[in-house]
């Protein structure tokens, strides 16, 4: 069996867009200052072409993180297929979410927070790092964004 070529970093740019523009499901992770374990865990998302959308209940591990460091790091798709993402968290609430973005992150994730008793937070995450790898053809895979600044265009 013949191993395919590496992608360019334009190629895989354009792979890694692909996937957070049709993708539903992120992994999150994040770790409280105070030395608490690092937590993982799935949310759905949205990605609006600057930023991820994410939700999930305010007093979880994550949100409580993600409030507390205002970082997390993400990724989409399998170990064998992966966009890691490092990035800037801002804390939205839902009566401070626009109610068309709110519609949008329902509409294509079929969750929406403000109809949960439990209370929960929006968080717009900005992509400052993003890598990716796929395979035995990319080992070690490569940076496409660095600074909040695509390498490639995309």
């Amino acid at each position: 069996m013949t191993t395919p070529p590496a992608r360019s970093v334009a190629q895989r740019t354009k792979d890694a867009l692909h996937r957070l523009e049709h993708d539903v499901d992120v992994w999150v992770a994040t770790a409280a200052p105070d030395g608490a374990a690092p937590h993982l865990v799935p949310l759905p998302f949205v990605w609006d072409g600057t930023s991820l959308l994410i939700a999930t209940e305010a007093d979880s591990p994550t949100g409580r993180g993600l409030v507390a460091t205002g970082r997390a790091r993400l990724g989409i798709g399998s170990a064998r297929d992966v966009v890691l993402i490092e990035g800037i968290a801002q804390a939205v609430t839902p009566e401070d979410l626009p109610e068309e973005d709110a519609e949008v992150f329902e509409g294509k994730t079929g969750f929406d927070p403000r109809r949960l008793a439990d209370r929960h937070l929006y968080f717009r995450v900005v992509p400052q790092w993003v890598r990716d790898r796929r395979e035995e053809d990319e080992p070690h895979g490569g940076e496409l964004m660095r600074d909040g600044r695509w390498l490639a265009a995309g």
